[in-house]
This record gives C-alpha cells, sequence and structure tokens, in this order.
C-alpha cells in the first residue's frame, strides 16, 4: 500500500493523459469531505462538507475544507456534484460559492433542495442541475453517471467519473440495506455494469470496514422505538441528525400508533422536514404533526418531542434540555432517545448530555443499551461484496479516519486487488491515474479552516492554543508605571488574575521580584516597554510554574511615566 510521507513535495503539472485526484477533507477524519479531480485543465468538485469542533477547538463554530489550493483556479471549476445532504458533504458549500458564485450544483431534488435552503440564509442564489440515478451529464471533460444508493437520507447518489484518462467510481456514503424504508436499494447491478465496463480507481467508503458483517436494516429500528412509546410515561424526546428523514418517519409513525403528537425541535429540524414533506420523501400522518407552541397545551404522556442535539453540541436543543434553559422542561417520567451513532470525537460531549438528562431523572435510551439506532454505512461484508462485484484496477478508501482507510484497504487486498494497486492517501496527498495505474505524485499544504461566529479562517492554531490556555491554565494581569528617567517603578506592579485556583493574596509573594526584575532591566540603556514587559513575562511565568505548577497566559503592561 502506498503510504502519506510527510516529507512529500509539491506535485509538478498533471500528465497530458492523467486524471488527477486531490482530497481536501475526509480523508484521516469523518467530515468535511471534500475531493478535486482534474483533467484536461478543468476541475470538477465532488461535496463540500464541514467536520464539527472537538473539546480542545473552543469556540470554533465550524471546520471547513482548505480551498486554498483551488483558489486561484476557481475559474476552472466545472461543477460540485453532492452526493446527498448530509452536512459534512454540503455544509462547507456556502462558503466555496462565496469565493465564485456561480459554480454549479448537481445532486439529487432532495439534496439539492437542502442546499438551496441553505445557501437562502447565505443570500446567494445558486446555479442547479437536478439529477437521478441512471442520469448521464457531460461536466467539462467529465462525463458522469450517477447510480442510486442507500444512506441514511433519502436520494443519495454515487457517481462514475468517465474521463480519457480512465474511469473513477466514488461510492459517496452508502450501505446495502436489502429491506430500506424508502425502497431505494444500492444499485448492485449498475456497480456490475460499471466493474464490467472497467473501473481504474475505486473509491470507497471506509466509516464502518473495521465493522465486521453486515449492517442492520433500518426496519429493525421501528419495533424498538415501538417498545419504547409503548413504555414511555410521560413525554418522549428523540435526538436524532437534522437530515434523517427515515428516522423522523419511524418516529411520526410510532407516534401515531401509541396517541401521541409530535413537535420539531431546532431550527435546522424544522426546516429539513418541511422539504422533505413538501417533495413526499416524509409522509406525515394526519393531525400528528405540531408546532412547538401547541406542545403546553398537551399532558405529557401525549408529547414526543422531535430535537436536534444527538452529538451533544453545545446550542444544540437536546443540551440546553440537559442544561435547563430551553423552553421544554425534562425531568422524572420522561424518556429521550439518542437515536444516532457516535461521530468519533463526540463521545465525551454527548455522554455529558445523557448525564445531564440522566440527572434530571429522565430515562436514556441510546445505542449502548437499546437498538435504537443503526448506522448509514457499509461494514466489512457489504465491502468485500462491492470489491468482488466491481473488480477495480487500483482502490483508494475515503471518507474515514486513518484506521478506517487502512482496514478498507486491506479488505480490497483480500478481495484481490494487488497491494501496490491499494493508495491509502489523506487530506492534501495529490494521487495521479496514468496509464490505468493510480499513485501518490506529492502534497499541498491542507490545513484546518476555522469558522468562528462572522470569521472564516481567521482563527489559527495559535488562537486556539490561546483559548485552551485560557480554559485550562487561567490568566494573569500585571500592570506597572516605570519612571523613563531613572527606571524606578513609580506605580505597582498590580496583579489581577482569573481562572485561578488560588487566592489573589498568593501573588504578593512575587511582586517584590516583579519590581527588582523591572528596576534593574529599566536601568539599561536599550530598554523599552515592550522588553520590559517581556522581563515580566518571564519573571510570573516561572514563578507560576514552580510555586503553582500552572502555565497561564500572562498578559503584562508597562507604561513610561
Amino acid at each position: 500500500m502506498s503510504h502519506p510521507h510527510p516529507d512529500l513535495s509539491p506535485p509538478g503539472p498533471v500528465p497530458a493523459d492523467g486524471l488527477r485526484v486531490l482530497p481536501l477533507g475526509g480523508l484521516g477524519e469523518v467530515g468535511r469531505n471534500m475531493t478535486v479531480f482534474e483533467h484536461a485543465g478543468k476541475l470538477l468538485v465532488v461535496d463540500c462538507g464541514v467536520l464539527f469542533p472537538e473539546d480542545d477547538q473552543p469556540g470554533v463554530d465550524l471546520i471547513l475544507p482548505d480551498f486554498a489550493a483551488i483558489a486561484d483556479r476557481l475559474d476552472d471549476v466545472v461543477a460540485i456534484v453532492l452526493t446527498h445532504g448530509h452536512e459534512d458533504h454540503i455544509g462547507g458549500v456556502p462558503y466555496l460559492l462565496r469565493m465564485r458564485e456561480d459554480i454549479p450544483l448537481v445532486g439529487s431534488r432532495l439534496t439539492l433542495a437542502f442546499i438551496e435552503a441553505k445557501l437562502r440564509e447565505h443570500r446567494i442564489r445558486p446555479t442547479t442541475r437536478t439529477v437521478r440515478e441512471g442520469q448521464t451529464e457531460q461536466l467539462g471533460p467529465f462525463g458522469c453517471e450517477f447510480v442510486a444508493v442507500n444512506h441514511s437520507i433519502p436520494d443519495a447518489l454515487a457517481l462514475m467519473i468517465r474521463t480519457a484518462a480512465g474511469n473513477v467510481l466514488h461510492t459517496g456514503d452508502f450501505k446495502m440495506d436489502q429491506l430500506p424504508l424508502d425502497h431505494r436499494v444500492t444499485d448492485l447491478r449498475a456497480f456490475a455494469r460499471l466493474g464490467e465496463e472497467g473501473v481504474d480507481l475505486f473509491m470507497v467508503d471506509s466509516t464502518n470496514s473495521e465493522v465486521p458483517g453486515f449492517t442492520t436494516h433500518e426496519r429493525e429500528i421501528g419495533p424498538v422505538l415501538d417498545t419504547v412509546f409503548d413504555q414511555a410515561e410521560g413525554q418522549v424526546v428523540v435526538a436524532s441528525f437534522a437530515s434523517h428523514v427515515h428516522r423522523v418517519q419511524q418516529v411520526l409513525d410510532a407516534a401515531q400508533a401509541h396517541g401521541r403528537r409530535v413537535a420539531l425541535v431546532g431550527r435546522s429540524m424544522v426546516r429539513n422536514m418541511g422539504i422533505a414533506a413538501d417533495l413526499g420523501y416524509l409522509t406525515v400522518p394526519e393531525g400528528v404533526l405540531i408546532d412547538i407552541k401547541q406542545v403546553d397545551d398537551l399532558p405529557a404522556q401525549q408529547r414526543v418531542l422531535m430535537a436536534t442535539g444527538s452529538q451533544g453540541e453545545p446550542m444544540a436543543a437536546l443540551s440546553r434540555m440537559a442544561n435547563g434553559d430551553h423552553r421544554v422542561a425534562v425531568g422524572p417520567g420522561d424518556t429521550v432517545v439518542f437515536a444516532s451513532s457516535l461521530i468519533p470525537g463526540n463521545e465525551n460531549s454527548v455522554y455529558r448530555v445523557i448525564n445531564g438528562l440522566t440527572r434530571l431523572g429522565a430515562r436514556v435510551v441510546h445505542q449502548g443499551n437499546a437498538r435504537v439506532h443503526v448506522s448509514g454505512h457499509a461494514s466489512a461484508g457489504e465491502l468485500l461484496y462491492c470489491y468482488n462485484v466491481v473488480r477495480p484496477r487500483n482502490v483508494m478508501p475515503v471518507h474515514g479516519e486513518i484506521r478506517h482507510l487502512v482496514a478498507n484497504g486491506a479488505l480490497a487486498v483480500q478481495t484481490g486487488v494487488p497491494d501496490s494497486r491499494v493508495v491509502l492517501a489523506e487530506d492534501g496527498v495529490v494521487v495521479d491515474l496514468v496509464d490505468g495505474r493510480a499513485a501518490i505524485s506529492g502534497a499541498v499544504p491542507c490545513g484546518y479552516v476555522y469558522v468562528d461566529g462572522s470569521s472564516v479562517g481567521g482563527i489559527t492554531e495559535a488562537e486556539l492554543k490561546d483559548r485552551r490556555i485560557l480554559g485550562e491554565e487561567g490568566f494573569i494581569s500585571i500592570f506597572a508605571v516605570v519612571d523613563s528617567d531613572n527606571g524606578s517603578v513609580v506605580a505597582g506592579p498590580h496583579i489581577q488574575a482569573r481562572g485561578m485556583a488560588e487566592d489573589e493574596s498568593v501573588f504578593d509573594a512575587i511582586l517584590p521580584e516583579v519590581t527588582q526584575a523591572l528596576t534593574e532591566a529599566a536601568s539599561s540603556a536599550n530598554s523599552d516597554p515592550h522588553q520590559l514587559q517581556q522581563v515580566i513575562r518571564r519573571v510570573v511565568g516561572r514563578w507560576a510554574a514552580t510555586r503553582l505548577r500552572r502555565r497561564p497566559m500572562i498578559i503584562p503592561t508597562v507604561i513610561e511615566a
């Protein structure tokens, strides 16, 4: 297997008879999926998603792919193809379209409806082209055929890209549920047909590659939810992704069967389910759906709240319920269902919410104690089927952490794909397909781009480090006035601390040492306020590390009088 290397040099020009593949997100992480294909001087973008921040990224709202590699070539982009409507595949589109608004968006009916609603909030009017399975579109030098795949959202598509340099089959996110709720199975007949035609590079979803066997059918969730509703004494709160149409359908059906009514909670949930219902992907039983404002008029045993926040997001509805600062109160007798799997990195946030709800007296049902969710991704057994059906010449695992990519590559090798034809790449690693062979040809810079409020890319790792220090180590501010003529300290030093366990009187011990260091430094002919501030920072920092065993952020201020 080819492995990325930190010493990879920038790639050379794309070979005249070659196809370049540049992943800008989704390889090495679960999220912000984005891949750029280059051929004949043109670019095709497949997906443009976001990654949600972890605990060590305080204050960050979203993480985007790094567009720098294509920023000066946006006029060469022929289209953005969206495989399905999940945030980790479409959430970054508004930020890319800010750079060039008229890039055509190509996707299925539901996917485009979801992204169009999101773009309206950004005041962007996109150019769109709706496609469906079996359809073929020519996008510049890229011939694209769309294939139906089953996932945890309706209308998901795989993509066959045909070029003069070779054919690429990109699965998008998929599984092989043979009893899907919408009766739309992954089209293995099309996979086999494309395999007979010849797939030079097979880019395969890796998320569940470490999970043996086959992913459970969505239909098995219905009876479990029915049992949960039957046993519930008070109100039921179900948390799920805001785009999980199938799960919302099951909740609506269970509510109808048990004489309950459902209110959608969370702006994205209300928006997405409204779209799904209008387009016919969600069937709402008569009289079951109510507005959140009507909930208080119903007795608890007739209420169901379908909410966002299944990943423990701090501002989502469920987290606010757990903290007691949501209009909907959760307490003894209530049942809360986490109807989603854990995204890697979110475990602590989710368990924090579960503990908060349990403390309030609610019964919490989650994947660890009941089968209330099944994955939307193919497990190892399904991936083996796909490799045997397609028989690709080269394989490039996508969508997953490093362990997932490696496990997926090993599955390909088991089915007969030569070890040398399995390319393991990370974000920013360039892969060229030339003469039927895929190989790493270099790497481009590819970092995280942080969205923080209205700032995009303004937050760097240095700022995040400062935020972590503030959160973990505390803050010390020191103020002093120095006589510019003789270097004596005429006021201060005054110390204020925040986020420190110690009483501020503990800092009295360091004040004489700070005064002495300032006086000695100020008497030098080369001293200036900046140098004096550095002296204070060193003295106080050394003392705090030795005496307090802390490394707080230290902000010194020196004024010359």
